[in-house]
C-alpha cells in the first residue's frame, strides 16, 4: 500500500504551486492514500479569538471548492478535514473522499484546544464523540485529529477494532514539532497500526508558523520511518498491512483491560 503524507503552506500566495507539485508526486509514485494537513484550504481560522462568521462560511465555502478538485490526486483515496455546519453547529470535520464514491464524513474533531493561536473551541463546537473507525477499500482507518492524537484511550480502541491506520492531520507550531513525533510514535505503539500525519507549514500573514514535519510511524516499535522537511515536503512509502495485523498479537497490544 503505497501512502503519502505532506506538509502544506498555509501562505496562499505559494499554495497552488505547492499543490501542483502534490499532484505531480503521487501521480508519479503511484500513491494510495494521501493524507493532506487539517483543514489546509483557507488561512487558518483559530489564529485569532475574534470570531467572525463571515470568514468561517467563507473558509466552507473554499474547502468546498478544493474537494472538487481532489482529482487531481486520483486515483488515490485522499483524507483531511474540513469545516462543516450543520442546524447552526460549526465542527472540523474529519472526511475521506474516493474518486469513485466521493466524500465521506467519518469524525468530527472531539477534543478543542483553546489557547493563542489555536482558538478552536472558540470558534467552533465538538463532535459527537464518535471514534469509530471507517473500512475503505484500502484497510480500515482511525481518525485522531491533532490534538486528539493525546487521548490514547481511543488510540487502543481503534486498535482493538482492527485498524491498519490512524490518521492524524495537524496544525501544529514549530515550537512543539519535537514532541508531537512522540505522540505519533506512542498512538502507533498503542494500536499496533502505522500513524500518519500532514502539518500545516511555514509563515502566514496572520503570524502562524506551523512546524510541517508530516510523518509515517510503524505499528509495532514505533519507528519513524520517514518525516517531510521544507526541502522535501511530500514523502511517499509502500508498507505492509500485514505488519499492522502482526503488532496487534504483540505486546503490549494483547494485553487485557
Amino acid at each position: 500500500m503505497k501512502v503519502t503524507v505532506c506538509e502544506l503552506h498555509n501562505d496562499f500566495s505559494v499554495f497552488d504551486h505547492a499543490w501542483n507539485e502534490l499532484a505531480a508526486h503521487v501521480s508519479k509514485h503511484e500513491s494510495e492514500v494521501v493524507l493532506l494537513p487539517e483543514m489546509p484550504f483557507s488561512p487558518w481560522l483559530a489564529q485569532t479569538s475574534e470570531v467572525n462568521e463571515g470568514k468561517w462560511e467563507e473558509s466552507v465555502i473554499i474547502h468546498n471548492k478544493w474537494i472538487s478538485k481532489l482529482d487531481d490526486l486520483a486515483p488515490a483515496m485522499v483524507i483531511s478535514t474540513r469545516p462543516v455546519t450543520s442546524g447552526g453547529i460549526r465542527n472540523n470535520s474529519g472526511y475521506i473522499w474516493e474518486s469513485e464514491s466521493g466524500l465521506q464524513d467519518v469524525h468530527a474533531k472531539y477534543y478543542l484546544p483553546d489557547e493563542p493561536g489555536f482558538w478552536e473551541a472558540t470558534w467552533y463546537q465538538r463532535g459527537d464523540g464518535n471514534f469509530s473507525p471507517a473500512g475503505t477499500s484500502r484497510g480500515k482507518f482511525g481518525f485522531l485529529i491533532c490534538t486528539e492524537i493525546w487521548f490514547n484511550a481511543h488510540a487502543r480502541e481503534y486498535g482493538k477494532q482492527g485498524v491498519h491506520f490512524l490518521v492524524c492531520p495537524r496544525a501544529t507550531p514549530k515550537s512543539t514539532a519535537e514532541k508531537w513525533i512522540v505522540g505519533g510514535q506512542t498512538a502507533a505503539i498503542v494500536s499496533g497500526a502505522f500513524c500518519l500525519s500532514s502539518n500545516l507549514s511555514g509563515t502566514t500573514p496572520n503570524g502562524g508558523d506551523f512546524a510541517g514535519m508530516g510523518w509515517i510511524i510503524e505499528p509495532e516499535e514505533g519507528r519513524i520511518l520517514g518525516l517531510t522537511s521544507s526541502e522535501k515536503p511530500f514523502l511517499t512509502l509502500d508498507v505492509n498491512l500485514e505488519e499492522a495485523e502482526r503488532a496487534k498479537k504483540t505486546y503490549p497490544r494483547y494485553v487485557l483491560d
